[in-house]
């Protein structure tokens, strides 16, 4: 194999260390990274993925070429706090064209799926943002001093905007803390509770579950 060949094929391994992984099981593999101004991550995408956006930005994604790791056809978009992007298997390019840092958080998805459809729970603090055979997703925004009725998770990845002092109560009526912390990521095992944000700051998740 040429050299200069094999130099490109190197590149995306060199660069998926910079990514920090922070939870790995057969539901998920989730790796948190921040990209400076004008830095570019390669991704070899071997698993479908969801990505969340942390902060306001600017990206520009880009299909890799099937042999020299090439961008081609990138697409410049806007992105906002807390908004997901649910890609398929494939290799890409995620470059941070804005201004300031760029916190993003991968959820890669081992599992073959499912077609079941979960569907909304009607929690009034729960925004459905999207749902694939891979994974339901929502945003969850609880108001400080707000509680919310008694409903049931499936197992998730929590991804924390901003934190509360929280505790659930559980149909025995034990109570539990589960007070998270602004940038925390988090494994949650699926339950069943009611939801107290006892603190004096509004709580704000993206909740992964996936199928």
């Amino acid at each position: 194999m040429p050299s200069r060949i094999l130099a490109v094929l190197l590149i995306p391994l060199a660069l998926a260390a910079a990514e920090t992984e922070k939870i790995r099981n057969p539901r998920a593999i989730v790796t948190e990274d921040t990209l400076a101004p004008g830095e570019t991550r390669t991704i070899r995408g071997v698993l479908p993925s969801l990505t969340v956006y942390c902060q306001d930005g600017t990206v520009e994604i880009g299909p890799l070429g099937p042999l020299t790791g090439m961008m081609t056809r990138p697409r410049i978009t806007p992105v906002k706090q807390g908004e997901v992007a649910f890609l398929p298997a494939g290799g890409r390019t995620l470059k941070n064209s804005g201004t300031a840092p760029l916190r993003v958080v991968r959820v890669d998805f081992p599992g073959k799926g499912s077609t079941d459809t979960w569907g909304l729970t009607g929690i009034p603090h729960y925004k459905l943002l999207l749902e694939n055979q891979f994974a339901r997703v929502y945003n969850i925004q609880v108001p400080a001093g707000a509680t919310e009725p008694q409903h049931t998770h499936k197992d998730r990845v929590v991804v924390c905007l901003s934190g509360a002092q929280l505790i659930h109560t559980l149909p025995d009526g034990r109570q539990e803390p589960a007070t998270l912390t602004t940038g925390q990521i988090d494994w949650r095992p699926g339950a069943t509770h009611v939801g107290h944000n006892i603190g004096k700051t509004d709580l704000w998740v993206v909740a992964i579950e996936p199928k």
